[in-house]
């Protein structure tokens, strides 16, 4: 028997069968679905993360009162021991005499709020305070106007730079420059809007107003921590201008060389290996539970093999008789599991890939089907069908055609 002769008698089988054969199925068809998803889902969060560390600039990182924190416990550890980090420590970074690969540095501080223009108001705005010098850290590039300057800084002045979701709600058809919004009650004008970013697994980015520092700690009164965004002079400094900061910030704090870091200081290398750390843990998972899943789909495809036989021993023994061989019928049944199985994994992938799509259009964020895994996943399938068609197919070729014609 030929392969694609013995490919189009298993097809005609599977379709005798439709129900049974899906039922059959599901669980090659979940195990291969769980595995494209989780690897669509891993690339998209590989973008966010490539995003975040663009968002530190290329010779950047950042002070923050914590770092990344990776459970309950480690966030009750970490606001138990963590000390804000003050405008004091951003003098110390600045003022430092052993500075060398420290380039600049600026303040940051964010609340949430709402911005009112005339009778029109939005909520959950992110409202930012920096020092006029962040622009030339940060990636935000300006579409319109100017950003912040020294002047308007030390003199406390109210003007903001807004995101492009201002502009379209206050501002669709008309120039935002010079305009007056409302932040916290209080006036402000607009002298640049920021270029659109878009979103982030369904999170705008673009609702946002940038303020100077000075008036954020005038408007927002309520202590709290600040942020520090630090340049070194060369992306290959990173490290050494990490040891700078450190020691600063220890020394300040009293800390004894055997003492944790009471801050936190994230860096393009911390968020790879924060990131590593996740879908490391995300991986295991997933392999586990499809891997559950296919072995389960493979016991389920042995089984209604075995069944397939016995229900088939009549028409076995009369192959068997007009001049079929052994090898013919073991081809037969293996050729019937292995499209039985490549057939579940083929829905599992055009499954997975409508549900990526659809959380793609719901969530906003990239979603694209991997060709690597996809054929791998075929393959998988394809093995899972082979082995799980071996005794079967072997039981079905050892048959008796006299004993199989005898059967009812």
């Amino acid at each position: 028997m030929r392969v694609m002769e013995a490919i189009k008698v298993a097809l005609d089988a599977i379709w005798a069968h439709k129900l049974r054969s899906f039922l059959t199925l599901l669980g090659v068809i979940i195990g291969v679905a769980t595995v494209i998803l989780v690897v669509m889902g891993i690339e998209g969060f590989n973008a966010y993360f490539n995003d975040r560390i663009a968002d530190l600039g290329a010779n950047a990182f950042a002070v923050r009162k914590f770092g990344f924190i990776t459970s309950w416990e480690d966030f009750i550890k970490q606001n138990k021991r963590n000390k804000d980090i003050t405008f004091d420590d951003l003098r110390a970074i600045l003022e430092n005499p052993r500075r060398h690969y420290v380039r600049d540095a600026a303040a940051e501080v964010t609340t949430i709020g709402q911005v009112k223009y005339g009778a029109q108001t939005l909520q959950d705005v992110r409202i930012t305070g920096v020092s006029f010098n962040m622009g030339e850290i940060d990636r935000l590039g300006i579409a319109e106007g100017r950003y912040l300057t020294r002047e308007e800084e030390e003199r406390s002045r109210a003007v903001c730079i807004v995101g492009a979701d201002i502009v379209k709600e206050f501002f669709p058809s008309v120039d935002p420059l010079g305009r007056e919004i409302r932040i916290a009650g209080l006036p402000f004008r607009i002298v640049g809007v920021a270029e659109e970013q878009g979103t982030i697994f369904g999170q705008p980015q673009d609702n946002f107003v940038i303020i100077p520092i000075s008036t954020f700690r005038k408007v927002f009164s309520t202590r709290r921590s600040i942020g520090i965004r630090v340049a070194a002079t060369s992306a290959d400094d990173i490290p050494r201008a990490v040891d700078e900061v450190r020691m600063v910030l220890r020394a300040r704090r009293h800390l004894k060389y055997d003492e944790e870091d009471n801050f936190g200081i994230i860096t393009a290398e911390a968020i790879n290996s924060f990131r590593e750390k996740m879908l490391g843990t995300i991986q295991m998972a997933t392999i586990g539970l499809a891997s559950i899943s296919l072995l389960v789909g493979g016991i389920v495809i042995m089984n209604i093999m075995l069944v397939s036989v016995t229900e088939r021993t009549r028409e076995i023994g009369i192959r068997k008789s007009v001049g079929a061989r052994r090898h013919d019928i073991l081809l037969q049944f293996l050729s019937e599991s292995v499209t039985l199985a490549m057939i579940g994994g083929a829905i599992g992938i055009l499954l997975a890939y409508g549900l990526g799509k659809l959380a793609a259009a719901l969530f906003e964020v990239r979603m694209e089907l991997p060709v690597d895994w996809t054929v791998l996943a075929v393959a998988i399938a394809g093995s899972v069908g082979l082995i799980s068609g071996v005794y079967p197919a072997y039981k079905a070729a050892r048959l008796d055609p006299v004993e199989a014609l005898r059967a009812e």
